[in-house]
């Protein structure tokens, strides 16, 4: 049986693939693994069966089997490691592009996210006008960063890898992708990304749920 994994039933995002599964439905469309997608509501996924997937009732979630995983950089490792096409063989290089992907999401990705939420839900509070300097500065500095690191070079570290597949999900994210203008070789490296197959076709299926969810409210 194809694996299983789990999606919003009605995204917040609104279609445009910002929602963790995305990074999985392109890892699985990268290295041509057939799968499933079972849709989840927000009160479903804080139901005891979703819980035992996930156990902080979030998305996405992936079954295979027996094997059970949540967390979609964990998620993508176990991909890429079962399945040609993400990491190199070489042992050198595989502990790099690994290391891209833990920094994207421990590095790269959390100041985005507390400049997303901040926006979101502190926007009304007195406070908002002198903390969002600062939250622009954090992301910068990380973007900044990474420029420099990736220069002219196509994607981080020779071929494209689960490394750039974790690192331009992130740097698509609204907080992080509306600075890009000032970093040209990261939008164009993001560009790159989005244009491959692999990304189009996941882009297009969660799209669709998107626009059946849409048609049935």
């Amino acid at each position: 049986m194809a694996p299983i994994i789990t999606a919003f039933e009605a995204s917040p995002d609104r279609g445009r693939g910002l929602a963790r599964d995305m990074r999985v439905r392109w890892a699985l469309e990268e290295v041509g693994q057939p799968y499933e997608v079972r849709l989840v509501s927000f009160a479903a996924m804080k139901q005891p069966a979703h819980l035992a997937l996930h156990p902080f009732g979030q998305i996405p979630t992936f079954e295979d089997g027996e094997l059970a995983l949540f967390e979609s950089g964990a998620i993508i490792l176990h991909l890429a490691e079962r399945h040609e096409g993400l990491l190199p063989a070489d042992p050198d290089a595989r502990a790099r592009v690994i290391g891209w992907m833990f920094a994207a999401l421990n590095t790269v990705e959390p100041p985005i996210v507390e400049r997303e939420q901040a926006r979101l839900v502190e926007r009304d509070k007195p406070w908002f006008d002198a903390r969002a300097p600062m939250l622009e500065a954090r992301v910068r500095s990380r973007l900044e960063a990474l420029s420099r690191r990736l220069g002219e070079a196509e994607w981080l570290d020779g071929a494209f890898s689960a490394g750039d597949l974790m690192m331009v999900s992130v740097l698509r994210r609204p907080a992080g992708a509306e600075l890009l203008a000032d970093y040209p070789n990261l939008a164009v490296y993001v560009a790159r990304g989005e244009a491959r197959p692999a990304h189009q076709r996941a882009f297009a299926d969660q799209l669709a749920v998107f626009e059946a969810s849409e048609r049935t409210t």
